[in-house]
C-alpha cells in the first residue's frame, strides 16, 4: 500500500500487480487509503489496483472518480468495465448505468466519454444502443466514434487472433489495445507463444524496438498477474542481457513470479549497468530483494554464493541487504 504512493514506477507497478493477486482481501484497505489520499497520482495507482478485482464495493469510488475527470476518470471506467457482468446484487446494472451516463453526457470531458463508451463495447446490445444514442450527439468527434465503434471492436478481435496465429500488426500499439481487451482471458500457452513472436519481431526491427519491447513486457505482466511462469525463461534472459533500463513491466513481472534463477539475471543486469544510472540500479536492487524474500533465499543459499562469485560488484550491493 505504501508503494502505491511512491514516485518509483517499478515499485508502484509491482505493488499494483501484487495487490491484484491478493484480490478481494485487499479491497477494503485500498478503499480506505483512497478516501484519505490527497495525492492524485497515488489515487490513480489505487484505482488501477482495483481494476482487475471485479469487486462491487468499488462502485462508489469509481463513480466519484468519473466525476473528477482526467486520467483518474479513465481508470475508473476500466474498473467499472470489469463489473458489467457481475452477478453480485445490482453491481452489474449500477456499473452499466454509471458508464452509460458518462458516455452520453455532453458536459463530460471528451476523452472520459470515449473511455466510458469503449468500456461498453464488448456487450453487443449495449454497443448497438449506445451507437444509436450517440448518432445525434452535438460533438462531431463523438458521433464519428459512435459510428465506428462496432468496427473497432471487431478489429481488436481480428488483430488478437491474427497475432495468436503468428501474424503481428505493423504497429505494436494496435496489438497492445487487443492485449488489453483479451489478454486476461487468453490461454497461457497462447500468451507464451505471443511473447516469443514479439521477441522475434524485436530482433527483426531494431529501429522501433522499444515499442515492441514495451509490448512484450506488458504480456509478461499479464502472465504474472495470473501467477504463471510459462514464459519465465524469456523474462530471465531479457533481464540477464539488459545493460540499460527496461520498461517497468519487466521488473514488475519479475517481482511477482520471478524465482531464484531470476536473482542471477538481476545481478547480471546490475553488474552490466553503468554505475551512473542510479535509478535503474535502485530498481534492480529492489526487485532482487523482493524476489529473494518471497522465495525465502537467504545469504547461505547456493544461488547467492554463485552470484558473489560471478558478479562480485553486484553482490556487494545486493546480497548485503538480503
Amino acid at each position: 500500500m505504501r508503494a502505491l504512493s511512491e514516485p518509483d514506477e517499478v515499485r508502484r507497478e509491482s505493488a499494483i500487480a501484487r495487490l491484484a493477486v491478493i484480490g478481494a482481501r485487499a479491497v477494503p484497505h485500498i478503499l480506505t487509503a483512497y478516501r484519505t489520499a490527497s495525492d492524485r497520482a497515488a489515487r490513480l495507482a489505487m484505482m488501477r489496483a482495483l481494476e482487475p478485482m471485479g469487486d462491487g464495493r468499488t462502485i462508489p469510488v469509481a463513480r466519484s472518480a468519473l466525476a473528477e475527470g482526467g486520467d483518474l476518470a479513465i481508470a475508473a471506467a476500466a474498473v467499472l468495465r470489469e463489473l458489467l457482468e457481475s452477478t453480485q446484487g445490482r453491481t452489474g446494472p449500477e456499473a452499466l448505468d454509471a458508464l452509460m451516463a458518462t458516455a452520453l453526457s455532453p458536459a463530460t470531458e471528451r476523452r472520459v466519454r470515449v473511455a466510458a463508451k469503449e468500456a461498453l463495447q464488448h456487450i453487443p446490445e449495449v454497443r448497438r444502443q449506445l451507437a444509436e444514442a450517440l448518432a445525434n450527439d452535438p460533438d462531431a468527434s463523438i458521433r464519428e466514434r459512435g459510428r465506428g465503434a462496432a468496427a473497432r471492436s471487431g478489429g481488436d478481435d481480428a488483430v488478437w487472433h491474427d497475432a495468436l496465429d503468428g501474424h503481428l500488426p505493423d504497429d505494436p500499439r494496435v496489438l497492445r489495445e487487443a492485449l488489453d481487451a483479451f489478454g486476461a482471458r487468453a490461454a497461457l500457452g497462447a500468451l507464451q507463444k505471443l511473447v516469443d513472436r514479439i521477441h522475434a519481431r524485436e530482433e527483426e526491427e531494431a529501429a522501433p524496438r522499444s515499442g515492441w519491447r514495451a509490448l512484450r513486457g506488458s504480456v509478461h505482466q499479464v502472465l504474472a498477474l495470473r501467477g504463471s511462469r510459462v514464459a519465465l525463461y524469456d523474462l530471465r534472459e531479457t533481464l540477464e542481457q539488459a545493460d540499460a533500463e527496461l520498461p517497468a513491466s519487466f521488473l514488475a513481472a519479475a517481482q511477482l513470479v520471478g524465482d531464484g534463477s531470476c536473482l542471477e539475471a538481476l545481478a547480471s543486469a546490475y553488474e552490466r549497468t553503468n554505475p551512473d544510472d542510479e535509478r535503474w540500479r535502485a530498481q534492480l536492487a529492489a526487485a532482487f530483494r523482493t524476489v529473494a524474500a518471497r522465495e525465502h533465499i537467504t545469504r547461505r543459499h547456493g544461488i547467492l554464493k554463485r552470484i558473489a562469485g560471478r558478479w562480485p560488484e553486484a553482490a556487494r550491493h545486493l546480497i548485503d541487504r538480503v
